[in-house]
């Protein structure tokens, strides 16, 4: 085996697959370097797909901790990169699903409304087109519906959504394509 002694500051310069090699035979300047590296675009990703500084933060931290143990299983047919933000992905959405469901709309007491919506058959209107939105989001596929809450809900763009989803972007664009128009024809009634 062969041996690579590395300094902090030549070790910037080299590149992640050696890193991690190096990071697996328990060179933790090695590991170090990568977290500086990949820390910022993977706690950037964590806040898209959580919305909350405090759960990303945890949430990359787990997934470093998880990439160090998990260093020996890496197999060096995808970057390193992408293999980092898969751990985080799915990190992020353990901790998703942990989290409590968000509070229904109809929990929410709304404060009497005036003027052409406190009419009883225009609040009706309402319900039931929130109804028909909610139904119409359901019967999505469940990728094209992951997709579009990622993209019109949560605002992300379409290579993190493709990073999320481990799909393509075209593959991402497709899937929103068919949601939208999904959507459109389900609405269609309520425009």
């Amino acid at each position: 085996m062969i041996e690579y002694a590395v300094s902090p500051s030549s070790a910037r310069d080299l590149p992640d697959a050696l890193l991690a090699v190096q990071a697996a035979e328990g060179d933790e300047d090695s590991f170090a370097v990568l977290v500086r590296r990949h820390g910022s675009s993977l706690l950037a990703l964590a806040r898209c797909v959580l919305g909350n500084p405090q759960g990303a933060e945890e949430a990359v931290q787990d997934a470093f901790v998880s990439a160090w143990r998990r260093l020996p299983e890496y197999r060096y047919s995808a970057e390193f990169r992408t293999w980092l933000y898969r751990i985080t992905v799915n990190r992020c959405l353990t901790l998703r699903r942990r989290r409590p469901p968000p509070l229904s709309l109809d929990a929410v007491v709304e404060p009497a409304a005036r003027g052409a919506w406190s009419q009883p058959t225009r609040c009706a209107e309402q319900d039931a087109a929130y109804d028909a939105l909610s139904r119409a989001l359901r019967d999505l596929d469940a990728e094209q519906r992951l997709c579009w809450v990622l993209r019109e809900v949560q605002g992300l763009s379409y290579k993190e959504i493709a990073h999320v989803t481990r799909a393509t972007e075209p593959t991402v664009r497709g899937r929103l394509f068919k949601a939208r128009r999904s959507l459109q024809e389900a609405m269609g009634p309520w425009r």
